[in-house]
């Protein structure tokens, strides 16, 4: 218990000396000033033993203050060695065996050293002088001490006012600072800071700052409860009049707006037939709100509550037109080929109405940019005759955008999930959720598992929002989620969805494409239609090869638009007559050509090879280059490769060294030449799993003298022993390949089942060749001319009439730069042919073809499959 007893200077009996050994009484969380009065509590049994034994004799202890209040037994060093030399008054013993007692301090003292433990604290002191100076600084500090205190006893409640006419009567500074910091509730560690202090002027200094402190906190309090008491008197005069003002409404027939408002909200909620517990919150709410005034920060916190219970469509659902055959319609009319997509939506209908669960599934359309994955979900809402709704989660880091915020926190609102749904006006539309892969995580939380529950079919039914804090049923929704890489979507995620592969688009597609669709779009939106403008086939194919490079189809309607916009500027400036854009137009209108085909180029010499690569945009084709110089056998890398890259070039480079005699390479090549491996466009970051081949048939190349045949793209892994390892992403390749004018493609054989995703179109018009080994890759690349053409495979797996012979499935014999050495015939295919000028010479070019090769004195391959 800690408290003071205030004593006018009279009251304190002079003691002429301090005995040199005084019994220690353990302080906690006290600190006793000389001339001061104090009562304490004494519970310990050491201590009652001490009070006991003291008041036997002079009545004179030492008191010190502990230096952590949670020791339990304090031993001499848990005890501060400055304290006060005091005087036992009184004392009382009370029932439960502790003490009260009462003591007035003497004088400062520093404990020298413990003479005693047991049974409790004996130390031999020295008594503490102060130091002071009667100075005019001195005086000023003083008073200056005793205006602070005044102010302090006029805020606090707790100090008496008698206080202040003690303060005013003590003449002495070191008393006056004794009795001001055992009066105010001050830190202990500040109390016993200022009893240590000898300086006296320092003391006043010290203690000024803190009552300084110490009433701007108390004035402080007391502005907050002014401020409190001025706004409940306030409140209350509010209250008194609106009930005189409802008075005088009742008397004057006047309706209260309060309560028409809470009656019109009773009356919405009747109306809508709300679910049980949704129904219960509302009418809840509603019941606070009716008993509130509208001044009440809460008030309008509730009526937006209520607003959002009321404008959700709880039970309000559009009808499903289950019609299979208008669906595909429906389908057909907005895009073309994506026939896997198709099949799978019309699967959902026909399950649908068989079974009349409207149940939708969770499809996840994974894919380049551009190649339909949003407008796909427009076309399911046409074709199911629902609503459709779009958000993206890209870059959405913070859970509580999902989820919503909690009621508690200022500007609260649902989540994006429920934002929709009311947008929606339905509670079963088609929700398109874009951008599944770029969603972010941070200290705000994890916004894919708060998906987790949306996108559950086993936990949706009862979707619970943040804010709403009420179940609603998602079940009915149909979710589409869209998404340009599957890796980044979390596993848990990428679980509870159906995922659908978009490609990107053949050349061929393109065209079909920009004639039905993107030229009446564009030329709608600059304000032409087909009499003021026409695109020829032709000048289709030149925008598709020489202004674009993508999977999708935006850059394609940008430069489309780019011509109309053109086209308009000069109807705008009076030109009259029909523009009929052409080849020559085209270019006349975006320029130069942007892209080349470069395959014939870079493969030109020896030591270059084309690989095909996979890239979040699609396929693209890759240059891998080696050169070789005088040096001790280094092997150089650049191009900003990946870990994987690296690993591969290392691997393709030891299998090389390894099969040098059979290559005809020769022994001290390696030994003799540093060797520099080099991937075109530094400026990206490349890695991948399948570059292997493309890296040793670079570096066989260079070894051998021999170029890479032009029109052969090639994609696999290797192993040191040479086997082709499968890869990933083959349709994106082939769609590169022939984006980039390459007709024949080398694959691993284990990948020639992915042909099967291949357009048909393609599979008849390029040049296909499973290989086991690296044997089987060199010798279909390594040629002087063309590579030697193919079987091509068809849609049932046969080979078509007309088909060429194809390098044989087995394993390779190893090649040799020898006479002797069996090297495949020339194709009469021309290098690039596969590349249709329009759709007519694509499906033409299918028909044609050479059954046989020249042989010569060569070795014959064997039919491949």
């Amino acid at each position: 218990m800690e408290g003071s007893i205030v004593e006018s200077p009279h009251m304190i009996k002079p003691v002429d000396k301090i005995p040199d050994t005084l019994p220690i009484l353990p302080l906690r969380e006290t600190v006793v000033f000389p001339e001061t009065v104090t009562p304490l509590a004494v519970g310990q049994e050491r201590s009652v033993k001490l009070i006991d034994d003291v008041l036997h004799k002079d009545k004179m202890i030492g008191l010190a203050t502990i230096r952590n209040p949670e020791v339990e037994t304090a031993g001499p060093d848990d005890i501060f060695e400055v304290g006060t030399a005091a005087i036992i008054h009184k004392m009382l013993k009370v029932p439960d065996g502790s003490l009260r007692i009462l003591v007035q301090g003497i004088k400062r003292i520093k404990i020298v050293k413990y003479t005693m433990a047991d049974p409790y604290l004996v130390a031999r002191v020295e008594p503490l002088e102060d130091r002071i100076d009667r100075t005019k600084e001195v005086e000023a500090l003083s008073r200056n001490l005793q205006n602070v205190f005044t102010k302090i006893i006029g805020l606090v409640p707790y100090l008496p006012e008698e206080l202040q006419m003690a303060a005013s009567n003590v003449d002495d500074p070191s008393a006056l600072c004794y009795l001001i910091a055992s009066a105010i509730k001050i830190n202990t560690d500040e109390k016993q800071e200022l009893l240590e202090e000898t300086d006296v002027e320092k003391r006043l200094r010290k203690l000024t700052v803190i009552l300084t402190r110490e009433l701007e906190v108390f004035e402080l309090g007391s502005k907050i409860q002014s401020d409190v008491q001025s706004e409940m008197d306030k409140n209350q005069r509010e209250y008194f009049l609106r009930q005189q003002m409802k008075a005088i409404q009742e008397e004057l027939g006047e309706v209260d707006e309060i309560a028409a408002e809470v009656n019109e909200l009773r009356g919405q909620i009747d109306e809508l037939q709300l679910p049980e517990e949704v129904d219960r919150q509302a009418r809840r709410e509603l019941d606070r709100l009716a008993k509130m005034q509208p001044a009440a920060a809460e008030y309008s916190v509730i009526r937006t509550y209520l607003d959002w219970i009321l404008t959700i469509p709880w039970n309000k659902s559009t009808e499903d037109i289950l019609d299979i055959t208008r669906a595909q319609e429906i389908l057909d009319e907005d895009h073309y080929d994506l026939e896997k997509v198709k099949n799978r939506i019309l699967e959902y209908l026909s399950v649908a109405k068989l079974k009349k669960d409207l149940a939708g599934p969770i499809l996840c359309f994974v894919g380049p940019p551009g190649v339909g994955k949003t407008s796909l979900g427009h076309s399911i809402a046409r074709a199911l005759g629902r609503k459709f709704i779009r958000i993206s989660v890209g870059g959405v880091r913070d859970e509580a955008e999902i989820r919503g915020h909690r009621r508690t926190y200022i500007g609260a609102m649902p989540g994006t999930i429920i934002r929709a749904i009311r947008d929606a006006e339905s509670n079963n539309p088609v929700f398109a959720i874009d951008e599944m892969d770029k969603l972010g995580a941070d200290f705000r939380g994890d916004p894919s598992s708060a998906l987790l529950e949306v996108l559950d079919p086993e936990q949706h039914f009862s979707y619970r929002d943040h804010y709403l804090d009420l179940p609603f049923d998602l079940s009915k929704v149909l979710f589409i989620a869209t998404a340009n890489m599957l890796d980044p979507i979390p596993p848990a995620l990428r679980d509870r969805m159906e995922v659908i592969e978009l490609s990107g688009y053949t050349e061929e597609e393109k065209l079909h494409i920009a004639r039905k669709y993107l030229i009446a779009k564009q030329t709608k939106a600059n304000g032409l239609g087909a009499k003021r403008i026409s695109f020829n086939n032709k000048a289709i194919l030149k925008i598709i090869q020489d202004y674009t490079r993508e999977a999708g189809l935006r850059n394609i309607e940008r430069e489309i638009g780019s011509v109309c916009r053109k086209v308009a500027r000069e109807i705008a400036e009076g030109k009259k007559g029909k523009f009929k854009i052409d080849e020559k137009a085209v270019e006349k209108y975006l320029g130069k050509k942007r892209y080349f085909s470069e395959a014939k180029r870079m493969t030109s010499e020896p030591g270059v090879a084309t690989g095909l690569a996979w890239t979040t945009s699609g396929g693209d084709i890759i240059f891998i280059e080696a050169t070789s110089m005088h040096g001790a056998g280094a092997l150089t890398l650049t191009g900003q490769l990946g870990d994987v890259m690296k690993e591969s070039a290392q691997a393709a480079l030891s299998w090389v060294r390894t099969h040098s005699d059979e290559l005809g390479i020769p022994e001290d090549y390696f030994q003799k030449h540093d060797i520099h491996v080099h991937v075109p466009a530094g400026a990206v970051p490349k890695d991948g799993p399948s570059a292997g081949v493309t890296m040793t048939t670079a570096l066989a190349s260079l070894a051998i003298g021999k170029s890479v045949a032009s029109n052969v793209g090639m994609t696999g892994e290797v192993t040191l022993s040479g086997k082709v390892l499968p890869i990933g992403g083959l349709k994106e390749k082939v769609l590169a390949a022939r984006r980039a004018g390459l007709d024949t493609i080398i694959l691993p054989r284990e990948n020639e089942r992915d042909l099967d995703d291949v357009p048909e179109h393609l599979r008849k018009t390029m040049t296909f060749i499973p290989v086991d080994e690296v044997n089987e890759v060199l010798k279909a690349a390594l040629m002087d001319g063309s590579v030697k053409a193919k079987a091509k495979r068809s849609v049932s797996g046969k080979k078509p009439a007309g088909a060429r012979k194809a390098v044989s499935g087995k394993k390779a014999s190893s090649i040799s730069t020898k006479k002797s050495s069996a090297r495949p015939a020339r194709s009469t295919r021309k290098t690039g042919a596969g590349k249709a000028s329009t759709l007519k010479k694509a499906a033409s070019s299918a028909k044609t073809g050479t059954s046989a090769a020249k042989t010569g004195n060569r070795r014959k391959p064997a039919a491949g499959k």
